[in-house]
C-alpha cells in the first residue's frame, strides 16, 4: 500500500471560471494546466483519491460535503451544499475533481513532523494511492499582492516550484513553517503531507512542474509527481 501519483494545485476562488467572470481569460494557462494535473491521477488508476487543503483544523470530511461559491461572488454549488460544509482548499478540490471521494484538511499551523504522520498515514489507505494536493504559494510578490511586497517571496517560491518539479519531498519537508507563514503561504502543511506520503511509499518518485507563476503576487504552482 503507497503513494503512486499525485497533483499539486492552488485553490484561487478565480480558478473558477465563473467567479473570475470578466477576468476568466487572465488565468486560462492555470485552469488547462489543473486539469491536466487531475487527468493524470485518473490515468494513474488509483484505488483511493484522497484531496488534501488546509483548514484551521486536521479533519477527515465525511459524505456528503460540498458547498458554494457565494462568498466570491457567485452563488455556484459545488458537491453537495447540504452535506458538511468545506474550506476553500478543499471546495477547489471538490470542483476540480469532482469524482474524489476523500476529502482530509490539514491544520495549516500543524507542524512539520505532523504533517509527515498523516501523509505516511494517508498513503497507507490503499493498494494504489493518489493525492490532489491544494496550496498557493507566496502571497506576497508584488506590492499589489495581499500580503504586500517581501524580497524573501520570489526565491522561496522558486525553492518550492524545483522541489515540485524534482519530486524532492525532503526540500518540502524541509520548508520552513515561520517563514512560511510570514509570506503567507497557504500550501507549506498540504505540501508536507505530501511529502510525508512519499517518503512512506520507500520510492523515488519522477516530477513534472505543469505551471509556475504568479498572477496578482501569489505564487501558483502545478505539477504532478508519479
Amino acid at each position: 500500500m503507497s503513494l503512486v501519483a499525485a497533483a499539486v494545485c492552488p485553490h484561487p476562488p478565480l480558478l473558477v471560471p465563473e467567479v473570475a467572470a470578466g477576468a476568466a481569460g487572465e488565468l486560462h494557462d492555470l485552469r488547462v494546466a489543473c486539469r491536466a494535473a487531475v487527468a493524470h491521477l485518473t490515468n494513474a488508476s488509483v484505488d483511493s483519491l484522497i484531496v488534501v487543503g488546509s483548514d484551521t483544523t486536521t479533519v477527515r470530511r465525511q459524505p456528503p460535503f460540498g458547498g458554494t461559491l457565494y462568498p466570491w461572488g457567485i452563488d455556484l454549488p459545488v458537491g453537495d451544499p447540504s452535506g458538511e460544509e468545506l474550506p476553500l482548499s478543499l471546495l477547489i478540490g471538490a470542483w476540480l475533481a469532482p469524482h474524489a471521494g476523500d476529502f482530509q484538511s490539514v491544520a495549516a499551523d500543524a507542524p512539520p513532523a505532523e504533517c509527515a504522520r498523516l501523509g505516511r498515514a494517508l498513503a497507507g489507505e490503499a493498494e494504489r494511492v493518489g493525492l490532489l494536493v491544494l496550496g498557493d504559494g507566496s502571497s506576497c510578490r508584488t506590492e499589489k499582492a495581499p500580503g504586500f511586497f517581501d524580497a524573501r517571496a520570489e526565491p522561496f517560491d522558486a525553492a518550492v516550484a524545483a522541489a515540485l518539479a524534482a519530486a524532492d519531498a525532503a526540500a518540502l519537508a524541509a520548508i520552513d513553517p515561520g517563514e512560511a507563514g510570514e509570506l503567507l503561504v497557504a500550501g507549506r502543511a498540504p505540501w508536507q503531507v505530501l511529502a510525508g506520503a512519499c517518503q512512506a511509499a520507500d520510492r523515488k518518485m519522477a516530477g513534472e512542474l505543469l505551471y509556475d507563476a504568479a498572477p496578482y503576487g501569489v505564487g501558483y504552482f502545478v505539477a504532478t509527481w508519479r
